[in-house]
C-alpha cells in the first residue's frame, strides 16, 4: 500500500476545503456577493415570470361590418366573447380600419363584407376578410389561426340536429402535461437554466479576477498550496450554491408559476450537478484569459449570450435553420434545458434523458478539467 499517495491525497483534499472555507467565508462578508448568489436569480425568475408572456390574449380587434345583419352579428359577437380577442371601436370602412392598425389602435381588422348573410342563407361560400398586424408575427399569427378555427365552428351550426356533413374530420384535441397551455409552465425552465448559467459564470471568473487585481492571489501562491487544490477549493463553495439556487428556483416556480414537479428530484440534481461542471469550467476559463473583473464580465457575456440564443430556451431548436441546428448540441444549456422540462412537466426518468445526461456529463468533466489545467499552469 502505498501511504504517501493517500497522506498525498488526504493533503491537497485538506487544502481545498481550507480554501473552500475562506471563500465561503470572504462571500458571507460580502453582502453584494450574496445578493447576486442568491437573491438576485430569485427576484429575475419572479421578473421574467410575470413580465414575459407568450400567450397570445386581449387582442384589440377592430370591426367593419357593412352587411349589418343578425348573422354577422352573430359572428362578430361570437368571435369576441372569449378572452383572445377584446373590441375596439368599430371602423367605418376599411380604410379607417387600416389606420387603425398603422396608429397601433389595434392589432387585428374583421371586415365583414355585404351579403354576408345572404350567401349563408343561399348556400354559398361566405367570405369575409381579416387584416393582422405583421409587427408581431406571433400575435398575428395566432389571432389569424383563431379566427379562422372559429369560422370553420361557426360554418356547422347551419348543419341539422348538429350533425357533421360528410367527410368532416370529428377532432377530439387532448393537451398532454400543459392542459391549459400556459406558457410561463413552458418557459420557466428555461429561466431556471439560464440564471443558473448567468451567476456561476460571472461570479466564478470575476472571483478570480478580482483576486488578480488586489494581488490576493499571489499571497495564496506563495503558500505550499497545490494549483489543483487552490482550483477545486475556489469551485466548490459557487458549486453548492448553484445547486442551492437550483432548488430555490424550482421551488418558486411550482409556489409562484404553477410549474409542476413530476419526475425525480434526485435525477434533477444529478443533471444540476453535471450542469455546473460547465458553467464553473468556463468560469476559470475566463478568470484564465482575463486580468481585470471588467474584462472577466465582458468575456463571461459573449460566451452567456449565443448559449442562451442556441438553447431552445426562446426560440425552439426546430425553427432553426438546418446548418445551425446541429451545433446546437454542443450547447449545454439546451441540454439542460430539456432535462429540466422533461423532470418537471413530463415526468421523464433516467432512461427518457439518458442522452442529454450523456452530453452534460461529457461536455461539463472535459471543460472543467481542461480549464483547472489551463488555470493551474497559469498559476504554478
Amino acid at each position: 500500500m502505498d501511504f504517501t499517495r493517500e497522506s498525498g491525497e488526504d493533503a491537497m483534499i485538506t487544502e481545498a476545503l481550507a480554501v473552500a472555507e475562506k471563500e465561503v467565508r470572504q462571500t458571507l462578508r460580502d453582502p453584494r456577493t450574496l445578493v447576486v448568489l442568491v437573491i438576485a436569480p430569485l427576484l429575475q425568475l419572479i421578473v421574467l415570470g410575470f413580465a414575459v408572456n407568450l400567450d397570445v390574449d386581449h387582442v384589440a380587434t377592430v370591426v367593419v361590418d357593412a352587411d349589418r345583419t343578425s348573422a354577422s352579428r352573430a359572428f362578430t359577437d361570437g368571435l369576441l366573447a372569449g378572452d383572445t380577442f377584446t373590441r375596439a371601436p368599430d371602423a367605418a370602412d376599411a380604410d379607417d380600419a387600416l389606420d387603425r392598425l398603422t396608429a397601433g389602435e389595434a392589432s387585428v381588422a374583421l371586415i365583414i363584407p355585404r351579403g354576408f348573410a345572404a350567401d349563408r342563407a343561399a348556400g354559398r361560400t361566405a367570405h369575409l376578410q381579416t387584416i393582422s398586424d405583421g409587427s408581431d408575427a406571433q400575435r398575428g399569427t395566432i389571432a389569424q389561426n383563431a379566427i379562422g378555427a372559429y369560422a370553420a365552428l361557426f360554418a356547422l351550426r347551419d348543419q341539422p340536429a348538429g350533425l357533421l356533413p360528410r367527410g368532416y374530420p370529428d377532432v377530439r384535441p387532448r393537451v398532454l402535461y400543459n392542459p391549459t397551455l400556459n406558457s410561463r409552465v413552458y418557459f420557466v425552465p428555461g429561466v431556471a437554466a439560464t440564471l443558473i448559467l448567468v451567476v456561476t459564470l460571472i461570479v466564478t471568473s470575476m472571483g478570480l479576477a478580482r483576486e488578480k487585481e488586489a494581488a490576493t492571489l499571489e499571497q495564496i501562491l506563495v503558500t505550499p498550496l497545490s494549483p489543483g487544490a487552490l482550483v477545486a477549493g475556489k469551485t466548490l463553495p459557487y458549486a453548492l450554491i448553484g445547486l442551492v439556487d437550483l432548488g430555490l428556483v424550482v421551488a418558486f416556480g411550482a409556489v409562484l408559476f404553477g410549474v409542476p414537479v413530476r419526475g425525480s428530484l434526485p435525477l434533477l440534481f444529478t443533471a444540476g450537478a453535471l450542469y455546473l461542471l460547465t458553467t464553473l469550467g468556463l468560469g476559470l476559463l475566463v478568470a484564465t484569459v482575463a486580468r481585470t473583473q471588467q474584462q472577466a464580465f465582458m468575456a463571461a457575456f459573449f460566451l452567456i449570450l449565443p448559449m442562451v440564443l442556441l438553447s431552445g430556451f426562446m426560440s425552439p431548436v426546430a425553427n432553426m435553420p438546418v446548418a445551425l441546428q446541429p451545433w446546437t448540441l454542443l450547447d449545454p444549456v439546451r441540454h439542460f434545458v430539456e432535462v429540466l422540462r422533461g423532470v418537471l412537466l413530463k415526468g421523464a426518468g433516467w432512461r427518457d434523458l439518458a442522452p442529454q445526461l450523456i452530453a452534460l456529463a461529457g461536455m461539463g468533466t472535459t471543460i472543467f478539467l481542461l480549464s483547472a489545467r489551463a488555470l493551474s499552469r497559469k498559476l504554478a
